[in-house]
């Protein structure tokens, strides 16, 4: 017999359409009662399976779903109950006939004996940056695409561009694109538009910007442009949007005390052992002190995974919530994949793309692990090896409110610097024939 941890929980099972609810409640003769019914998924609809739990008076509601069909109950729900949104995976039905009704009570069933594990779902305010930030990215995705197209649409004028300048979108690169959408065909004038560095490549430009270029190119071109100006300022909207969100986030109108935690329902404030909160303006930047994480980045990492490490037990809970975790498949004693878990993709992606700009930093850590790891394993593989780390970094730092402390690109060497002093010695007698033998003397201050 299982012991009944809550004795009155609702389970719901949670479509596009409908909604199948089931109440059940332990009575004072320890008789487990129940009713299911099916409801819709409009407004109207929901606040009457509102009405239809609090009859029974219920603590705690399990929800499965699909998709974003959770949210519209949930926004109903959350004030009224403690709802928790459970991995369908997790919860799978026992051998027999599979429907709706089924689910919803298997679900109830499971809650009533506390044998569900809730998902991580961030408080409103967290939600509302979230969504703004990951609006961001899919705008920025999509200017990366259109840059791809004019870099395509050059090369079918026979314009070589991006083979000479590194960046064809920025100052040097767009003032020659304006010039050829407008009709300009004297390459020399063109190339002589260079700033900075890119002057040095005059020559090798005025080659690159001879081309075959068409009336039709040019208005596509002059067309593409436009579009990446239009993705540039709705960026630049949103990005103080989501600075103003974090100044609201970080003082709300009553501010907590100094030593007392923020209610977790907020997700406003976080306050370490030393009684000062860590706001969110001074978490992004904190996270800035990493390299490869710019202020952008640190916004998506923070709207993904909040302030609040408590819910992540340990470092590692956090990489696997985030889906870059090695896999632990074993069995029989021998160890099988050990591709990376499923996670959060949004805040998996931002660390792998932080990784790739920690990589190509000068002197740092990353930089060293990320060489050390591809020479072996390969450079995907190293660059998620990279992201964990950094991400373990950033649990560190946002639990001890510390900034990032860099360990050097000679941190290997010199964390066995005697046993890499004795194999490079080796490798040196090796590579000649061992006809020398090297003695190493200290030499005077």
């Amino acid at each position: 017999m299982l012991r009944t941890i809550y004795r009155r929980v609702a389970g719901l099972d949670v479509h596009k359409k409908t909604v199948v609810a089931t109440r059940m409640q332990v009575t004072e003769e320890d008789q487990v009662g129940w009713e299911t019914k099916t409801f819709g998924t409009t407004t109207l609809d929901l606040l009457e399976l509102l009405d239809w739990l609090c009859e029974w008076e219920l603590t705690h509601v399990a929800m499965e779903s699909t998709g974003d069909y959770w949210k519209p109950v949930f926004n109903i729900l959350e004030d009224s109950f403690e709802i928790w949104l459970v991995n369908a995976q997790h919860v799978k039905h026992v051998s027999g006939r599979k429907t709706d009704v089924k689910d919803s009570e298997w679900l109830a069933e499971l809650m009533l004996h506390g044998l569900l594990k809730p998902s991580f779902i961030p408080p409103k305010p967290q939600r509302a940056l979230r969504e703004m930030t990951r609006y961001r990215t899919k705008l920025q995705q999509e200017q990366a695409r259109v840059v791809n197209r004019v870099q395509k649409l050059l090369e079918g004028a026979n314009i070589k561009l991006s083979s000479v300048a590194t960046d064809i979108m920025g100052v040097s690169g767009r003032a020659m694109l304006a010039e050829i959408a407008a009709g300009q065909t004297d390459a020399k004038l063109m190339a002589d538009l260079a700033r900075g560095r890119m002057r040095n490549k005059i020559p090798e430009l005025e080659k690159a910007l001879t081309g075959i270029v068409q009336d039709h190119h040019r208005f596509v071109l002059a067309q593409q442009l436009d579009h990446i100006d239009f993705l540039n300022e709705k960026i630049e909207v949103i990005s103080a949007e989501i600075g103003k969100h974090l100044e609201r986030m970080s003082w709300p109108d009553e501010p907590s005390e100094p030593g007392a935690s923020e209610n977790a329902e907020e997700g406003i404030q976080v306050a370490d052992e030393s009684g000062l909160p860590l706001t969110w303006n001074a978490a992004v930047e904190l996270l800035d002190t990493i390299p490869g994480v710019d202020r952008r980045v640190a916004e998506v990492i923070l709207a993904e995974m909040g302030l609040d490490m408590s819910q992540f037990p340990t470092a590692d809970h956090l990489a696997s919530w985030a889906g870059l975790a090695p896999g632990n498949y074993q069995s029989g004693g021998k160890r099988y994949s050990g591709r990376t878990t499923k996670g959060n993709k949004s805040l998996s992606s931002i660390m792998v793309q932080a990784a790739w700009s920690a990589s190509r930093t000068k002197d740092t850590f990353l930089k060293s692990r990320f060489h050390r790891l591809a020479a072996r394993r390969g450079k995907k593989r190293a660059i998620v090896a990279v992201a964990h780390s950094m991400l373990v970094s950033v649990w560190y730092m946002l639990t001890n409110q510390q900034p990032y402390r860099e360990l050097g690109g000679d941190y290997f060497d010199e964390r066995k610097k005697e046993a890499k002093v004795s194999y490079l010695v080796r490798r040196l007698e090796k590579l000649t024939g061992g006809s020398i033998t090297i003695a190493l003397q200290p030499t005077a201050a």
